[in-house]
This record gives structure tokens, sequence and C-alpha cells, in this order.
């Protein structure tokens, strides 16, 4: 109750006084009109796209759950440790074999080796950030957070916010968990934020603030002349990876080889908020960020 009342506090002083929420189906015709509502219950899954802060207090708003960070098994290597040295002369020839190299030097990816449970506010700060969030932060499985867990488990399978314009890569987070899920039920929302305009700042939230994040951002909000929009779009449970009649198939055609429950879960996003998938990960916006603060 407490948890709630501060959220809605937080949100009303930001100017965010109604948030729409539409359950959709990926079904049509008179399926569609009889949607059901969500109850998540202790241990299941609440998936979602990660854009701000503002979605995190709305979850703590509405279902109280617990929120997880990844934990990846190393650090993103800085730009210049990545960027191959230039070669010259006829081993490069246009230049495109650099261009090549340095490409896929920037789309490795690092497993995630676990979890670490945090607090609301802990989860607030680690808006626009990048994993690690803490140094020698120690992890668990999954598994044996939702096997003790009290709520249900927010996870952001891109591990870092976007612009809101696409979804970033989601990372290997759910392991060998096969769809559909057995012995819990998932859920699947969909957050998407307008553009900014004359009148409103961004609502999203994808680099973080200098000092007390995301404290500047939210100053930012409350300057707004007009109110600020923001949408949720929440699966249908009957619609979920978490259904017995889920059939992979149907989002993903062909064999999904590795994490099912990300693959699964990032198309059906994508196309509940009608968002592209894009190549870019977490490690991207981690050599991003690592590359303005060098050049700061």
């Amino acid at each position: 109750m407490i948890v709630s009342v501060i959220a809605r506090s937080i949100l009303l002083l930001a100017g965010v006084v109604w948030l729409p929420v539409e359950t959709v189906s990926r079904k049509r015709g008179k399926l569609s009109k009889h949607l059901e509502a969500w109850h998540p219950k202790s241990g299941d899954i609440i998936i979602s796209n990660w854009v701000s802060w503002i979605e995190i207090l709305w979850l703590a708003f509405r279902f109280n759950p617990i929120f997880v960070v990844p934990v990846p098994k190393s650090y993103v290597p800085s730009p210049s440790d990545s960027t191959p040295k230039r070669r010259t002369g006829r081993q490069t020839g246009t230049g495109s074999a650099d261009i090549a190299s340095t490409n896929q030097a920037l789309r490795r990816t690092i497993p995630i080796s676990g979890f670490c449970q945090v607090s609301l506010l802990s989860a607030i700060s680690a808006t626009g950030r990048v994993p690690p969030f803490r140094d020698g932060q120690p992890s668990e499985s999954l598994e044996s957070i939702l096997k003790r867990a009290d709520r249900p488990v927010v996870v952001f399978p891109e591990c870092t916010t976007s612009n809101g314009r696409g979804l970033l890569r989601f990372a290997s987070v759910f392991g060998n968990m096969r769809v559909p899920v057995n012995g819990r039920s998932v859920f699947v929302m969909c957050v998407r934020f307008d553009p900014p305009s004359m009148l409103s700042p961004t609502t999203t939230h994808s680099i973080p603030s200098g000092l007390i994040n995301p404290l500047g951002h939210l100053f930012n909000l409350t300057t707004a002349l007009q109110p600020l929009s923001v949408s949720i779009r929440l699966l249908a449970p009957s619609d979920s990876p978490g259904s017995p009649l889920f059939t992979v198939s149907e989002i993903a055609p062909g064999h999904v080889e590795g994490d099912q429950l990300s693959e699964v879960s990032a198309a059906l996003i994508a196309q509940m908020g009608r968002m592209k998938r894009t190549g870019m990960g977490w490690e991207d916006k981690a050599q991003l960020l690592e590359l303005v603060r060098s050049k700061s």
C-alpha cells in the first residue's frame, strides 16, 4: 500500500496524471472483445521493454513486484580496445575491411550470468545506465529468485533503456526456459511514449542524469506545459508464452535456437507496440556511453 501511494505521488509530480492501459490480443474478431484481466501472482514473470523510470513506477503502483537487474559475465571493452588498428595500402583497399571488422567488434555479445534483486529506488536509479550496475554485484539465477519470490518478478530483457523508437536486442536472460512456460504464468507488456514537442519534453530516459539519476529528468518533466503522453499495452494472458496453447512457430517462424522466451517476447512486444527490432544491444550502448565520456 505504501509503495503504491509513493509511486503514484511521484507520477503525479512528474505530470503523469493518467496512463491509458489497453489489453490487446493477437486474435481478431469476437475473441478480442472479451479479454482476461492481468492478475500476476507470486513467482510469475512480467516481461516488458524498458524506456524510462515511469513504467517502473507504474508497475510498482499496480502490482508491487520484485525488480531484478542483470549481471553480465564480463565488462564491455572500451571502444579503443575493440576497434582494430587501421591498416593501410592494399591490405585495406577502400577501408571496407576496417569498417566490417569494427562493426563486428561492436556486435560482441556478453552473456548474462544472473540477476540481482533490487529495491524500487535502485531500479529507478538504474534507468538509463548499462550493466554492470554495481561493481562486485553478486548474482543468482533467475530460477532461484522466482522460487522464493513472494510477488511477481519484472524482467527487462533489453538490460537497459532505449529511446523508445525501437527495441534493443533482447539478451538471453531466460536460459533454457522453454515455451510455453510450465509451472508459472508469463505476462508481456509494451510501453509506448509519444515523441517530445515544443510544450512537452521527452518522457524517455535513455541517457542517465549527471548527478542523482534520474532527478534531473524528473525536474524537466515537471516543467511540461501539456500533459505527458504515455500508453501501456498488456497482452492477454491467453496469448502469452505462458499459455498452454501458445505456439512458438506462430510468432517466430522457423527453428528458434537458444533463449526461446526472449525471442518470442521481443517479437510480441514489437508487434504490440508496432516497433522495429534493432540489432543493437546493451553492449553497443555501453560502448557509446564510454565514447561520449572519453570525449567530454
